[in-house]
């Protein structure tokens, strides 16, 4: 066990206990809402134009602004996308001023300089980046399907996984290390049909953010990002219905007061309506597949100073596939959680959320080829219970606190054999898998400090504890991001953070698809631990019209988990034994432009990195490229308005070939051929070869207009576009076969996505 020393402790307990609150101060306080539906407008912006401070709202809306008392305070709030509020105060005491902002649909010059926000140049914080959730309905889609988390693959630093998914990967590490929660609990597999839609209707969303370096202490569990989705509240102020029909599926919105501006609710249900179609026409080799999604918050005011908010989520997916002498499949998975939420203020500097978590994943696969069969089962159930208390004792200072526990029951299990010539099947029975189960807590603080208009800071300490099967784990998280200002739009930045990670998703392919396999820490396998160093240079032009960053970062993993090379589990295996443990780096460059407010809007990014990993008992010890390492990255993404009806939008991607294993060499071999071609391949080295480079093209015209049915006027949009306009076949895998004439293998590409048209209608009462 790691001891920490409580040495360590003592800067942060000092600094903490000697921040001075001046006795001549006055705090103005509250929240700030949209005006039509009464949302919280997260990062809204509150500013005093005389003394030059101001303060950002949390992601409930809070914000809290600390002043020297004089005769009059001018505050203009702001947040793009909405027009400024100016309010003059005259007071010598505390001040509760909720605030409420009209949204504004042509943002002139003057909006613009109002709706200032420094926070990417002037908070001390990297690798942060808010998704412009007002933009992205407008952005071209997949199978008519607007998917948040595929604008999450546009973004620096960012690697997509297979063509056309949703699986991203951050900075080199895989796709279990990015913690993504939908208002506080976990989702860990936010995915439909195979990773080509997200779970998450964009009709639902209030904010999202990711977080991809510079971790505050209360993040954690995670070695590479957070992606953080907070959910609309829903209307307090009058009823109001939306939804859209697409390619592939349907969806609906309703939302509305409880009790008026006292209390709402939001429901949101999404259904692909795939499988409802082929059942009528059913071939003999086919796929069906079906899924869904369900959203549901509540909101309620207990007084000035408390609300509570609960807030249920349920996906599933269901799909077989009968073919007619190859491959047969059938997969069922799914997501659950409910979040109960408290928020309450102590006073107009002090602000208080308490969690109560259930989330439950599952996930089971079952496949045959050939004559092999196989299956697989893995789930985690977790109860998660925390608290973060933020203490803001005046603009320079802004302290986080808190604790966190989670309770995981992990069950994965795995089979893979020939098929019997006599007798049944195995089968695994979910029920009498054996569980596996862990505790993991921890305490942290953090301190943002500005210490003056040109420095600031931004520190705190993470202590997790992990126990499990009489094995524990203390270990100590440091994390500081440092600022320094070479003007007044302009900044440097620097960053170091340490990450853990106690629950793993193991790469595991089966005779057929590939698929992972969740297990816990223990004494054998080890949490994975990253350390992260960034550095970068922040701009604003043309008082923040346009935002330029360029930000370099190193990453060193260690206690990285793979399966060994050949395995085969069967329900006796003890997983554990069945792994091998290595480490791996990744560096590299990252430019962003972007372009916030006008009629044309959007953002250039261009990521230039390296990824290698290195295990002692794959590919002879020596490194080898990480299967989503790509040196170059880029995308270009845009939207302009032509008119208050028409809107295009377009993005652009371009990205250097992920790696695959090309075997080296093969062996003849007598039975077995239907699975192996007759053939045993090579596989000693780790990919050791490319793919080809990806790009493509999407576009995507919008047509809105209001209407009228039965006496009521509703909002109607038509969508319409091409996902692969110029029809590249961009590789999807790789396979091996025999050419006929020479009797020599051959590597053939499979594409998967040609150019797809689609079209949409959306209404909105």
């Amino acid at each position: 066990m790691k001891k920490c020393p409580p040495s360590t402790l003592i800067p942060i307990v000092l600094c903490l206990c000697t921040i001075q609150a001046f006795s001549q101060n006055i705090t103005i306080s509250g929240y700030i809402k949209d005006d039509e539906t009464k949302e919280a407008l997260i990062g809204a912006t509150i500013y005093e134009t005389k003394l030059q401070k101001g303060a950002t709202a949390n992601e409930y809306g809070f914000y809290s602004l600390t002043l020297s008392s004089v005769d009059t305070l001018n505050v203009i709030i702001s947040y793009i996308g909405y027009m400024p509020v100016v309010k003059k105060i005259f007071s010598k005491t505390n001040v509760r001023l909720d605030i409420v902002l009209a949204s504004s649909t042509v943002l002139d010059e003057v909006v613009i300089t109002a709706t200032r926000n420094d926070d990417n140049v002037n908070k001390s914080q990297v690798g942060v980046i808010a998704v412009p959730m007002q933009k992205i309905k407008n952005l071209p889609a997949l199978m008519g399907e607007v998917d948040i988390l595929k604008i999450i693959q546009l973004l620096p630093g960012v690697q997509s996984g297979q063509e056309g998914t949703t699986g991203f990967f951050v900075r080199g590490g895989n796709s279990d290390q990015n913690l993504v929660q939908l208002d506080e609990a976990t989702v860990y597999n936010p995915n439909h049909l195979f990773g080509l839609v997200s779970t998450f209707n964009i009709n639902s969303i209030n904010n999202v953010q990711l977080i991809k370096g510079g971790f505050p202490a209360q993040y954690g569990g995670k070695l590479s990002s957070i992606l953080d989705i907070t959910m609309k509240d829903g209307n307090r102020e009058k009823y109001q219905v939306e939804g859209g029909i697409g390619s592939i599926s349907g969806n609906i919105t309703v939302q509305g007061p409880i009790i008026k501006n006292k209390a709402s609710f939001i429901v949101s249900a999404r259904r692909s309506y795939m499988d409802l179609i082929q059942k009528g026409f059913i071939p003999a080799s086919t796929t069906l597949y079906s899924f869904y999604d369900f959203n549901a918050k509540l909101n309620f005011d207990l007084g000035k100073n408390d609300k509570i908010y609960l807030t249920a989520f349920r996906g599933r997916d269901n799909g077989k596939y009968t073919g007619a002498n190859s491959l047969n499949y059938g997969i069922d998975f799914g997501n659950s959680t409910a979040t109960l939420r408290w928020n309450h203020l102590f006073g107009s500097r002090l602000f208080a959320n308490t969690s109560f978590i259930i989330n439950n994943y599952d996930l089971g696969l079952n496949t045959t080829q050939g004559n092999y069969y196989s299956l697989l089962y893995t789930g985690i159930n977790d109860i998660n219970g925390k608290t973060n208390i933020t203490w803001i004792p005046n603009p320079k200072h802004m302290i986080d606190f808190g604790a966190s526990y989670f309770y995981h029951t992990l069950f994965p299990a795995s089979y893979s054999s020939k098929i019997p010539k006599k007798g049944n099947r195995v089968q695994i029975d979910k029920n009498l898998i054996p569980k596996k189960y862990s505790n993991e807590m921890a305490i942290y603080a953090n301190h943002e400090w500005n210490i003056s208009k040109k420095f600031g800071l931004n520190y705190g300490v993470r202590l997790p504890y992990y126990t499990a099967y009489q094995k524990t784990y203390l270990l100590f998280e440091p994390r500081i991001t440092a600022k320094i200002n070479l003007d007044r739009t302009t900044s440097i930045k620097g960053s170091f953070t340490v990450m853990n990670q106690f629950l793993h998703a193991v790469p595991y392919s089966t005779a057929s698809l590939p698929t992972d396999v969740w297990i816990p820490s223990s004494g054998l396998v080890k949490p994975q631990n990253s350390q992260q160093y960034s550095l970068g240079l922040f701009k604003n032009l043309k008082e923040n019209l346009y935002e330029i960053s360029v930000e370099g970062y190193y990453k060193d993993m260690k206690n990285q988990v793979l399966f060994k090379q050949g395995t085969q589990l069967t329900l006796e295996s003890n997983i554990e034994n069945q792994l091998t443990f290595g480490s791996g780096n990744s560096y590299g460059v990252e430019f962003f432009v972007k372009k916030n407010t006008g009629r044309l809007t959007g953002w250039v990014s261009y990521t230039l990195s390296k990824t290698t990993q290195t295990f002692p008992e794959l590919n002879f010890g020596n490194p080898f490229p990480f299967t989503y390492d790509r040196r170059h990255n880029l995308a270009v993404v845009g939207s302009y308005d032509i008119s208050k009806r028409w809107s295009v939008s377009a993005n652009f991607v371009f990205r250097s070939g992920s790696a695959y294993t090309l075997p080296p060499g093969l062996i003849p071999i007598a039975e077995d051929g239907s699975l192996y071609d007759g053939r045993y391949y090579d596989y000693t080295t780790r990919n050791n070869t490319r793919l080809n480079p990806y790009n493509r093209l999407d576009v995507s015209f919008s047509y809105k207009k209001e209407r009228k049915m039965f006496g009521h006027v509703y909002q109607s949009e038509l969508v319409f576009g091409a996902y692969n306009i110029y029809n590249r076949q961009n590789p999807y895998f790789v396979y091996l076969s025999v050419d006929p004439a020479t009797k020599q293998p051959q590597a053939n590409q499979v594409s998967l996505l040609p150019i797809i048209p689609n079209i949409s209608y959306n209404f909105k009462f």
